[in-house]
């Protein structure tokens, strides 16, 4: 029985995994959850780096305590975009900048005069986000930040706790692909578009695919934590795609929904689309396995959702999800929808107010209880999904004959029922751990226990429960699909 180890950061928790392979099948079980709580300091939100770094060392004793044997691999994945920045002996300068953070507002249209939108997108085929990497580092240089004078090294969030481990300095692939400083092309950072705007391109590390061992935990660490120096694998770093790994298809007409915090649309593809409706409809080209691309579309996803649910915690009316849920079944359908990618919905605070002004603002009834909320969200999400279908199906030529739905959101039924009634296509859902099973699915074919991505899939399907949809209410969700599209339009 083969042990493995992955590192699954999100956006407000990580956890740390185990994997056990017996050549066929491979199961799973948490060994340490934590929070992931930015931290807010002189107006600027940051990640609590040191923190989480401490969290794994927490989780990788309490795994080799568990297995009572060695462990053959330790994976990490993570969001996208986010760095650390080190100095010329290698020390990390400052904690790294929260996407969230509003110091890249205006960004894009700054970097657009060094280099037209239209060329950055032809040469790097990344959607604009104002919180790309791209724009972040753009951001210091204008202000003349400190730190970014002083930096020797940027490294991507997981290939700096790789660093912490290992002290090698290593870019992933896929989670450069986040940057929209990567040539979608050569597959290679994009030097002359940084040379034009003037950034600093020479602190950027050598790339990586996944699947390489990056090196073994080092002799200070192995002491401390009285371990043998495990072998830390590169796996698709971005946890979005190590969770497109876990879909269980190789069906190249089916779509996926990475779906969590974030809802990920997209197909998987075997080389960039980059062309006028992609950039005008602004879809993106991301890095996936065995430099496939992730054609996806950025959905805010159950932010929104864990947004009101946090207000409501924070006033002592602590509800779980599945009761959310059960009191959103018997909330009226299509009481009111909301425009989920609205900028209003981007960040903290408040979300039950802003959903509510957005429906005043509409001239639509006011959803007033927790139930009519909670279905408004996912009515509005299932209704987005089906724009991002029909606009993603226009760009490629031909139809989705059906939608896997992977991630921590698949575990919402409701969601996925909605999603196959409003896109009247059949809903596939599951794996629910998605993203630290195609971690831990990259380790063994790093460790030459699984021969390729198709047996991958195999594996994952005979291992973990896989669950299927069908639309039904098709007339009524055409009848609130036509509404919705005037309230988004």
């Amino acid at each position: 029985m083969l042990k493995l180890l992955a590192f699954d950061y999100g956006a407000s928790s990580g956890r740390g995994m185990l994997g056990k392979f017996n050549g066929n099948k491979l199961s799973i079980s948490e060994i340490h959850r934590f929070s992931n709580n930015p931290i807010t300091i002189n107006g600027s939100l940051y990640w609590d780096i040191m923190n989480l770094f401490k969290e794994m060392k927490v989780g990788i004793s309490k795994c080799i305590n568990n297995c009572k044997s060695d462990i053959a691999g330790i994976g990490v994945d993570t969001w996208g975009v986010d760095f650390g920045l080190l100095d010329s002996n290698g020390e990390l300068l400052r904690n790294p900048y929260h996407y969230r953070d509003p110091r890249t507002n205006g960004m894009i249209d700054i970097a657009s005069k060094y280099v037209s939108k239209q060329e950055i997108y032809d040469i790097t085929g990344i959607s604009f986000q104002k919180f790309n990497t791209l724009y972040q580092l753009l951001s210091m240089k204008e202000t003349n930040h400190p730190v970014y004078k002083r930096s020797e090294t940027l490294l991507f969030i997981p290939d700096l706790l790789n660093y912490f481990l290992t002290g090698i300095k290593s870019s992933e692939y896929t989670i450069t692909s986040t940057s929209q400083m990567l040539d979608s092309k050569t597959n290679n950072w994009a030097v002359d578009m940084l040379k034009e705007m003037d950034l600093s391109f020479n602190i950027l590390a050598d790339i990586i695919n996944p699947g390489t061992i990056v090196g073994k935990i080092k002799k200070e660490i192995t002491e401390e934590l009285n371990i043998n120096n495990i072998p830390v694998i590169a796996v698709c770093e971005h946890d979005t795609a190590s969770a497109v790994v876990a879909v269980p298809s190789s069906n190249m007409e089916c779509a996926y929904i990475s779906s969590g915090t974030w809802s990920l649309l997209g197909i998987e593809a075997s080389m960039a689309i980059i062309n006028k409706d992609s950039y005008k409809l602004n879809y993106t080209n991301e890095g996936g396995i065995n430099k496939t691309i992730r054609f996806l579309k950025n959905i805010i996803g159950l932010w929104i959702l864990q947004e009101c649910k946090r207000e409501w915690d924070s006033s002592g009316e602590i509800l779980e999800y599945n009761e959310l849920i059960l009191l959103a079944e018997k909330a009226k359908p299509f009481n009111s929808l909301i425009d989920p990618d609205k900028d209003a919905f981007y960040s903290p605070g408040q979300m039950v107010k802003k959903i509510v002004n957005f429906c005043k603002m509409t001239g639509q009834k006011i959803p007033e209880t927790k139930g009519e909320i909670t279905r408004c969200v996912l009515e509005s999400l299932a209704l987005k999904y089906r724009m991002a279908v029909e606009e993603l199906e226009d760009i490629i030529g031909y139809s989705i004959s059906e939608i896997h739905i992977v991630g921590g959101g698949s575990q919402n039924k409701m969601l996925n029922q909605f999603t196959a009634n409003s896109t009247g296509k059949k809903v596939i859902s599951g794996p629910v751990e998605a993203t630290a099973i195609g971690n831990l699915m990259v380790q063994l074919l790093a460790l030459n226990e699984v021969k390729d991505l198709e047996q991958i899939r195999t594996i994952i399907k005979n291992s973990f429960l896989i669950q299927e949809y069908e639309p039904s209410d098709l007339e009524l969700w055409d009848e609130a699909y036509d509404r919705f599209k005037k309230l988004v339009g």
